[in-house]
């Protein structure tokens, strides 16, 4: 990698994802020899560590887009460093960079107010960092938190007076987020195009509702393991601008109180293309063979498990179906 610096100087893009044996000292390189550089992947580069951030602010000043996903060695020191020197960043990837914290998202938001894309799922941050980040970054387009288990509504009443061009949210497991952190986001974010829901456990349909009204551009909303959502939060959904316009994925799986009238429901929602319905005990066969019939190209994915044996196939003892069984 020191030679490749030194002799492609006018290198701009470079995707080292998953170069496991690269070192800070390719990091040195390139920022002795490559300032032109624009675009750097250093996905699972485990050995990366702050010196390598140090470098690149001094002499990859052009730095747009830098992907440290599962770099586990990043620190707030390294992120405040590159922050300071690479301030026209505008995407950073920092997914499983689990020693980062709030006060790394300070110095982003201090430093780097061009940002529109960050990923930081998995990182142990909480509503201080994620408010402090937004107020400071207003561009930010797309942003991860999936599995940031510690943001509240705090952080989503942020995102929501700050950041009004955001299109893309994925907050899978961040289970203390509410409807009403969902409403303020929904009535200023009105270019929302994708939200990843999953296991946001206390989310019920009020939030469909705000989304319905509120993000006419809505394509693809994943819901899964919302146990609250029902068959009225689709309606809602499905009636609106987004859903006979714009709508194109729905994931319901272990949604246990949907039924085939949602099914019916979105039989308006004449883009939709994909359906997930995995364990969704109360959607039959029935249903999605209708549904199937009035959107020919739909795809839906659903399980329906074995019946249960009558109790003489397994003398008196508790009925268990063929699954059970084999496990």
């Amino acid at each position: 990698m020191k030679t490749f610096a030194q002799n492609c100087r006018n290198i701009e893009v470079l995707n080292l994802n998953g170069c496991t044996k690269i070192t800070d000292s390719t990091c040195l390189s390139l920022s002795k020899f490559c300032y032109k550089l624009k675009q750097l992947d250093l996905t699972s580069c485990v050995s990366i560590s702050n010196h390598s951030l140090k470098a690149l602010s001094d002499g990859c000043r052009m730095l747009e887009m830098l992907n440290l996903s599962w770099c586990d060695q990043i620190t707030r020191d390294g992120i405040e460093a590159l922050a300071r020197g690479c301030n026209g960043l505008r995407a950073l990837f920092l997914r499983g960079c689990t020693q980062l914290e709030d006060g790394a998202l300070k110095h982003l938001q201090k430093y780097c107010p061009e940002l529109t894309t960050i990923n930081m799922q998995s990182c142990t941050i909480t509503d201080e960092g994620l408010v402090s980040l937004c107020r400071g970054c207003h561009r930010l387009q797309i942003l991860c938190v999936s599995g940031c288990s510690n943001i509240t509504d705090a952080s989503l009443t942020a995102m929501g007076l700050n950041c009004p061009r955001l299109k893309i949210l994925e907050a899978a497991r961040c289970s203390h987020v509410t409807d009403a952190g969902f409403t303020v986001l929904a009535r200023n974010c009105h270019e929302l195009e994708k939200m990843d829901l999953e296991e946001c456990i206390l989310v019920t349909d009020n939030t469909l509702v705000q989304l319905s009204i509120h993000c006419p551009r809505l394509q693809a909303l994943s819901l899964s393991h919302c146990e609250l959502i029902t068959d009225d939060g689709i309606r809602a959904l499905s009636s609106s601008t987004c859903g006979q316009e714009r709508l194109t994925v729905v994931e319901l799986d272990n949604c246990p109180l949907i039924t085939d009238v949602t099914l019916e429901h979105l039989k308006s929602c004449h883009r939709l293309e994909r359906i997930e319905l995995y364990d969704c005990q109360q959607v039959t066969r029935a249903g999605i063979k209708r549904i199937r019939a009035h959107l020919p190209e739909i795809k839906v994915h659903a399980y329906f498990a074995p019946v249960t044996p009558p109790p003489s196939v397994h003398g008196g003892g508790q009925r268990l179906c063929r699954c059970c069984i084999i496990l």
